[in-house]
């Protein structure tokens, strides 16, 4: 597991009615743990089943005593209306709640709890005291159902758990003209997440004062390592390594109170200038040990790039929505071979913090853009440092939590694939597919007014981010809607 991601310790508690038999309650929470411990892993059992307001604080001190940052309540009948949503109040951290299905048509009598009826009391009790709590889909089932929904579950929370410990540090404000990295910072306070910003001269001056550091020669012998003869450029990794250790040495001193952390830097035009390479590489390898670093200081970026990471338990990436797949090679490469139209497709591009671990052979390289904009195209010097190649075919999620310039929280997700096409081209860079992409760019991206950078996740992780942003408030979740199903702007005539 990465380090910068919480681990997660869930617990369950059931809850019962005290006018249902609480034997039918306690059985069907040991019929989920039995089942869950064998599919899935450990889950801690409260040993008190709640049925009065005592009972509510004793098995919440009981798992908080075991060390759970997670929950889940379990009305294994009807259940208590106001001991049973006063766990959610009085525990810290993510509770879900599910309720159990009926087993048998055979004991409808002492085998009937009405959970189906007190989840919906539950929920209005929840509403009544304002008391945040996650709901499955579909929260009522049987103890197989309910393992699912817990396994499930446990992404969404560690995400939740993260943010909560979570510190985004900056360095620089975001280049000049990239309004579209604009960051109005009142809602990340909103999730719980802690901001430090700093100056480009504060990393300079602590880069400086890690020149000669006895560390630097092992992650030189790491990078020579993960890179193979990928590196035409050797001269480079002793500043990159130093460069490295100055960003986790960082991290390490300015945690505060906080866990975890995740980087938002400016990059370009003064770094190279000043560092004498791009930082793109040693972006790639703090992203691959957990800590996101977002290019051009974008804030937003590198909190949807946290979040993924909690999710999937793996590296991430952050690329631009950048350019159309041309038509010829479209014709050539994907029309013949793939499912999937013209305005489907796309290329996502950055410079080079795509991981090595999600690129086919990624390499050492220098930034061709930032070249003919500070080296006028010349001999590549203080542009190198990039990590190129081809991202790795495979399934896909394209996201963003983002907030407007009024300081409102709202999000897309997008599933699809990087197809296994060649690029033909330059940067950490793949071809892109998702069903109805032309029109979600169109009534998403471009009707509301999304920034060009997006977070990409290896894998289809649409239903856990989804819950997440849900959870966290977000009222508009954009999603590329199937055809058929009209965007509100959509003209029905085009």
């Amino acid at each position: 597991m990465i380090k910068n991601i919480p681990e997660v310790k869930c617990g369950i508690i059931s809850v019962s009615r005290d006018c249902f038999i609480v034997s039918l309650s306690e059985n069907r929470r040991r019929a989920i743990v039995k089942t869950y411990t064998d599919k899935y892993g450990p889950i801690y059992e409260a040993k008190t089943t709640v049925e009065n307001e005592a009972d509510m604080l004793k098995a919440v001190e009981e798992v908080k005593n075991v060390g759970c940052n997670a929950l889940v309540v379990f009305l294994g009948n009807f259940g208590p209306e106001t001991p049973e949503t006063l766990i959610a109040q009085k525990f810290d951290g993510p509770v879900m709640y599910v309720a159990a299905a009926e087993e048998t048509g055979k004991d409808l009598i002492n085998g009937r709890g009405d959970a189906y009826c007190g989840m919906l009391n539950c929920s209005y009790n929840l509403g009544l005291r304002k008391i945040k709590a996650f709901i499955p889909e579909y929260p009522v089932g049987t103890a197989e159902d309910i393992d699912k929904m817990i396994y499930e579950y446990i992404p969404v929370a560690r995400a939740l758990i993260g943010l909560s410990g979570l510190k985004i540090i900056t360095f620089g404000p975001r280049p000049q003209d990239f309004f579209a990295c604009n960051a109005p910072i009142k809602p990340l306070y909103d999730v719980g997440v802690e901001i430090e910003e700093n100056s480009e001269l504060d990393l300079l001056v602590s880069y400086k004062e890690h020149k000669g550091d006895s560390r630097i020669a092992d992650i030189v012998e790491n990078m020579k390592k993960e890179m193979g003869g990928a590196n035409p450029y050797p001269d480079l990794l002793e500043r990159m390594a130093q460069h490295e250790l100055t960003l986790l040495d960082w991290a390490e001193g300015h945690k505060g109170a906080r866990q975890y952390v995740a980087f938002a830097n400016k990059c370009w035009p003064a770094f190279p200038s000043q560092f004498g390479f791009e930082p793109c590489y040693v972006n790639s390898r703090l992203v691959s040990q957990g800590i996101p670093v977002a290019c051009e200081v974008d804030i937003y970026g590198a909190l949807s790039e946290y979040i993924g990471t909690c999710v999937s338990g793996d590296a991430v990436t952050l690329l631009d929505i950048n350019n159309s797949v041309p038509k010829d090679m479209y014709e050539e490469e994907i029309a013949a071979k793939y499912n999937y139209t013209l305005k489907d497709t796309f290329m996502g591009f950055h410079c080079g913090n795509t991981p090595m671990c999600k690129l086919s052979n990624g390499a050492i390289k220098y930034q061709l853009i930032q070249n003919r904009l500070l080296e006028n195209g010349e001999t590549p010097d203080i542009t190198r440092g990039t990590l190129e190649g081809d991202i790795t075919p495979g399934e896909i999620t394209f996201y963003r939590l983002q907030s407007n310039a009024a300081g409102q929280l709202r999000s897309y997700i997008a599933q699809g694939e990087v197809l296994p096409v060649a690029t033909k081209s330059f940067g950490g860079i793949g071809i892109f597919a998702i069903p109805e992409m032309g029109r979600f760019y169109r009534h998403v991206l471009i009707e509301k007014q999304y920034p060009h950078h997006g977070a990409v996740v290896f894998g289809h992780y649409g239903k856990a981010l989804f819950n997440i942003f849900k959870y966290l408030g977000v009222e508009d979740i954009a999603f590329n809607q199937p055809k058929g199903m009209l965007y509100h702007s959509e003209n029905p005539f085009a």
